[in-house]
C-alpha cells in the first residue's frame, strides 16, 4: 500500500468506518453528494532585482462535505480533519434534505488510467538546486544582451492528494503533482523599456524543468519577445483580418467560447450558446474539444473532483455544437452524462463544471499560406489579459506580441493592440485553419466565481475575418 492511501486516517486518528457511517447517514435521501478530503503541499521561489525575494512552503489539509437535493446544494468545509468536525458539517448540510426524498445517483465509473506520477515534485530536486537555478536564469539573461535591465523569475510546485468518500463505501483517490516556471525580462534601449515573458510547466517533476536546455529556452523566448517589442509601432485601429498564432492564443477560445460551453451556464440559459445544441455555431472545419486525458499536461486530471474519469469531450464538431462540459449535478439536471469536468479549487470550494485542456483541432492549410492570404491585417502571436461576458459572448483581449500583415507578409511589430469581438460570431468568421495545432507551454490558470484552477489551451494558426482591433494608429 502506498503511503498516501491512508494519509487522511493514519495522520489524523480518524476511524475510516465511523467516517463512512457519517457519510452514509448524511447523504441518505439526497440526489448526490460526497466527502472530499484534501492534503496539499506547495512551495514557491521568486527572484527579482538580482536576488532571491521569497521562498515559501505551505501545507494545507481539510474536507468538504456536500449534499445535493434537486438544484440545492448544502456544503460545509473545515481545515480540521476530525470526526467531530465532519459530524458538525453533516448537521449543516442535512438541512437540504428537509422535505426531500430521492435515490442517490450512481457512483462514477472507475479508471485505471494514471496520467502523472504519484511522487511529489517537491522532493525531486534539493532546495539549494532550486535557489541556484534562480541565479543562473538571471545571469544567463543578462549575459545574452546588454539591453537587459531587469530579470524576474519564479518556480512553483505542489503535491495534492485527494480522496473522495461516497455513500456505500465507494472510495476514489488521486495524487496530483504540478510544477511551473516563469521568466520575465525587461530590456531598455534609447530610454524605451519593454517586457517579454515566457513560462512552462506540467504535472511532472522539477527535474524536467531545471535542466539548462529547458530554462535557457524559456529565457531566450522571453528575451526575444522583449526585443521584438522594442521595435514595435502603435497598433492600427478598425475592423480587419486577424491571424492568430498557434498555441497560447487558444486562450481567446478558452475565454470567448469555452466558458460559454460549461454546463451550468447552459442549464441556466445564461450562455450565448444556450439552446443551440445541434445547430451551427462556428464555421465549417472548426472542431473544439476539451480533453483532460493528455498525460502530464497542466490541465489534465486522471479523475475530476467528484471521482469521474476525465474524457475528451467534443464541444463543437465541424462548426456544429455537439456538447457541453459537465459536472454531475448539471449533467443530471440536464439529462446528460457527466464528462469529468467537475472541479474545485480546494476542499473549501464547491464543485463547478470547469475546463481542463481546451483546444481547436488542426485544419489543412499551411501557416505560410494563411499569412500570405492577408493583404491588410494583424498577426497576433501572444496574449495577455482578457475579459468576456458569458451571456453575450463579447470579449476584449490585449496582445502582448503582434505584427502588421501587409501584402501577405509579416511587417512591423505593433504595440497596444486589443481584439474586440463576440465569441460565437468570431467562430463563424474563421476562414482558414492551419495544420499546426499546438498546445500552450503549461502556464494557464482559469478563474471562475472566485475559484482558480490550472488549465491548458491550444489551437492551430487561424484566420478570422472582420475582428475589431483597438489601437492608436490609423488602419
Amino acid at each position: 500500500m502506498s503511503s498516501h492511501e491512508d494519509l487522511f486516517f493514519t495522520q489524523t486518528g480518524m476511524e475510516r468506518s465511523r467516517v463512512q457511517n457519517l457519510v452514509d447517514n448524511t447523504l441518505h435521501g439526497v440526489d448526490d453528494g460526497e466527502l472530499f478530503l484534501e492534503y496539499r503541499q506547495t512551495e514557491s521561489f521568486s527572484f527579482d532585482d538580482g536576488r532571491l525575494k521569497a521562498a515559501t512552503y505551505d501545507t494545507t489539509q481539510g474536507f468538504g462535505l456536500r449534499a445535493i437535493a434537486g438544484e440545492t446544494t448544502g456544503y460545509a468545509h473545515a481545515s480540521e480533519l476530525s470526526e467531530a468536525a465532519i459530524a458538525r458539517a453533516a448537521e449543516a448540510v442535512s438541512v437540504v434534505k428537509l422535505g426531500h426524498s430521492a435515490v442517490l445517483a450512481g457512483a462514477p465509473p472507475r479508471t485505471n488510467i494514471h496520467l502523472y506520477t504519484d511522487a511529489s515534485p517537491l522532493d525531486s530536486a534539493p532546495f539549494n538546486a532550486k535557489v541556484k537555478l534562480m541565479g543562473e536564469i538571471d545571469a544567463y539573461a543578462r549575459a545574452k544582451d546588454p539591453r537587459v535591465k531587469q530579470v524576474s523569475c519564479s518556480l512553483a510546485g505542489e503535491w495534492q492528494v485527494v480522496e473522495i468518500l461516497r455513500p456505500g463505501g465507494e472510495i476514489y483517490r488521486d495524487v496530483r503533482p504540478l510544477v511551473r516556471i516563469s521568466v520575465s525580462v525587461v530590456v531598455e534601449e534609447n530610454g524605451r523599456q519593454e517586457t517579454g515573458y515566457f513560462g512552462g510547466g506540467g504535472r511532472r517533476a522539477y527535474t524536467d524543468y531545471i535542466v539548462p536546455g529547458y530554462w535557457q529556452a524559456c529565457v531566450d523566448e522571453a528575451l526575444r519577445s522583449a526585443l521584438v517589442n522594442l521595435q514595435s509601432i502603435p497598433a492600427p485601429a478598425g475592423e480587419m483580418v486577424v491571424v492568430l498564432g498557434p498555441g497560447w492564443p487558444g486562450i481567446l477560445l478558452h475565454e470567448a467560447v469555452g466558458h460559454g460551453l460549461e454546463g451550468d451556464f447552459n442549464r441556466k440559459k445564461t450562455s450565448a450558446f444556450a439552446g443551440l445544441l445541434g445547430q451551427r455555431v462556428a464555421a465549417p472545419g472548426v472542431t473544439i474539444v476539451d480533453d483532460g486525458t493528455i498525460a502530464e499536461r497542466r490541465g489534465s486530471l486522471s479523475m475530476d473532483d467528484e471521482g469521474t474519469p476525465t474524457s475528451c469531450t467534443v464541444l463543437i464538431e465541424d462548426g456544429i455544437l455537439k456538447g457541453f462540459m459537465q459536472d454531475r449535478m448539471n449533467a443530471r439536471l440536464m439529462g446528460m452524462a457527466p464528462t469529468g469536468n467537475g472541479r474545485r479549487e480546494s476542499f473549501a470550494s464547491q464543485v463547478m463544471p470547469r475546463m481542463t485542456n481546451t483546444y481547436m483541432l488542426g485544419g489543412k492549410q499551411s501557416p505560410g499560406d494563411i499569412l500570405a492570404s492577408v493583404k491588410n491585417g494583424i498577426y497576433a502571436v501572444q496574449f495577455g489579459g482578457g475579459q468576456v461576458d458569458i451571456t453575450s459572448g463579447k470579449f476584449v483581449f490585449s496582445c502582448t506580441e503582434a505584427y502588421r500583415l501587409e501584402g501577405g507578409k509579416i511587417g512591423a511589430p505593433i504595440k497596444g493592440a486589443t481584439l474586440i469581438g463576440n465569441g460565437p460570431e468570431a467562430m463563424k468568421r474563421v476562414t482558414m485553419i492551419g495544420n499546426d495545432m499546438k498546445l500552450d507551454s503549461g502556464i494557464g490558470t482559469c478563474g471562475k466565481n472566485g475559484q482558480s484552477v490550472p488549465v491548458g489551451v491550444g489551437q492551430p494558426t487561424l484566420r478570422i475575418d472582420g475582428l475589431t482591433v483597438g489601437g492608436t494608429a490609423a488602419a
